[in-house]
């Protein structure tokens, strides 16, 4: 790689890095990678309704593989030094800046673009687990044969300048639901129900769900707001969140049908009215074994047979997984870049090894080239 296209990739991080937008809120991102995208020759289509932008580069007169890249657009809302404010936490400035790189590196590559397709897909929404719903209503990946993704690992995972071939996500959910009543004296507890009381019932009994300990799986409260300033006050209404975590889809709905026993019965019991405001998941990982392939002789070629990791077993989610499942023909997997992450994704101050970047390049570039070879099946 050029010490121009690695000044090109560092500018295009910091640019991004230093101009986080939230969910669905990605309109400055979307017009900045637009540019880009023109720039650099592809044809770009961005959308009415939605932030996102996608472009295309290559053959797509048909009879040739079209090959996907995918790179998650959006930050996190989340406390930093003490100020609330988006930023990228989870490493989207930098999988936007790669799959940019990537671009750059073979958009004069004739042996590539005469025989393969490329889509370039700048997803909105990640974060919130819709996005890859959205782009899939929008009929981006109904042409495509092969998808890759790409996201940083943190330290814990995968030792910085190695790469695994595979992310198996676990499934994730949540469910968010509020308590509803009235509030009352402190002395005259009898004439309300206690939604703090309500609240704690609800989580005692989400400990007590007990599924097979062979298959990874978490239920645990991550928000309880209620009461006010006043502390003689019963407070009759609450708001409660739940985060869900399963290895396998199938324990996924099992977690989430429990949750829900969980709450009728508090309804029961108390003769509370408890409403659900929110419930969202993302899948767990259909890891194609073909892309999976391609994927780790890319690693192998580009960083050594050493550096190649296993796929990463992690209960993380990304809705990229959705793909897949919904569009059953895609053969993908989602690479997992070492890059020395500290102290871990979602961490306010979180950092890496910029110069990892340019091994994520690299191994998604080598992808497209053994794609362009005909190396659709390894």
């Amino acid at each position: 790689m050029s010490e121009a296209l690695k000044e090109q990739v560092m500018e295009t991080f910091n640019h991004l890095h230093a101009n986080p937008e939230l969910s669905w809120e990605e309109v400055k991102t979307t017009a900045f990678i637009k540019k880009k995208l023109e720039e650099a020759g592809c044809t770009p289509t961005v959308f009415d309704d939605c932030t996102g932008v996608i472009g295309d580069i290559g053959n797509f007169s048909g009879g040739v593989p079209i090959i996907a890249l995918r790179a998650d657009m959006d930050a996190l809302w989340q406390e930093v030094d003490g100020e609330m404010k988006a930023n990228h936490s989870c490493g989207h400035d930098a999988h936007m800046s790669m799959v940019l790189g990537v671009l750059e590196s073979v958009k004069n590559r004739k042996d590539v673009l005469d025989r393969i397709g490329i889509r370039f897909i700048f997803q909105p929404a990640e974060e919130v687990g819709a996005g890859a719903l959205k782009l899939v209503d929008k009929g981006v990946v109904d042409d495509v044969d092969f998808y890759y993704g790409i996201h940083l690992r943190p330290s814990q995972e995968t030792d910085n300048g190695k790469a695994a071939p595979a992310i198996v996500h676990g499934a994730t959910g949540t469910i968010q639901f509020e308590i509803r009543g009235d509030d009352a004296h402190g002395a005259r507890p009898h004439l309300t129900q206690n939604a703090v009381e309500i609240g704690t019932y609800i989580v005692n009994a989400i400990h007590t769900i007990h599924l097979d300990p062979t298959i990874p799986h978490s239920a645990k409260v991550t928000r309880f707001h209620a009461g006010g300033r006043n502390t003689n006050i019963i407070p009759g209404n609450a708001s409660l969140a739940v985060d869900l975590r399963a290895q396998q889809n199938e324990t996924m709905d099992v977690l989430v049908e429990r949750v829900h026993d969980v709450l009728e019965s508090a309804r029961s019991f108390f003769n509370a009215t408890i409403n659900i405001t929110e419930e969202y998941g993302i899948a767990a990982a259909e890891v194609h074994p073909e892309a999976e392939a391609i994927a780790r002789k890319a690693i192998t070629e580009v960083l050594g047979e050493e550096n190649t990791a296993n796929p990463i077993i992690t209960p993380g989610g990304d809705d990229f997984h959705f793909y897949t499942i919904k569009r059953p023909h895609l053969k993908a997997t989602m690479v997992g870049l070492g890059c020395g992450l500290q102290p871990g994704l979602h961490h306010p101050n979180m950092t890496f090894d910029r110069d990892a970047m340019f091994n994520g390049i690299d191994v998604l570039t080598k992808i497209l080239e053994l794609h362009a070879k005909g190396e659709n099946k390894l």
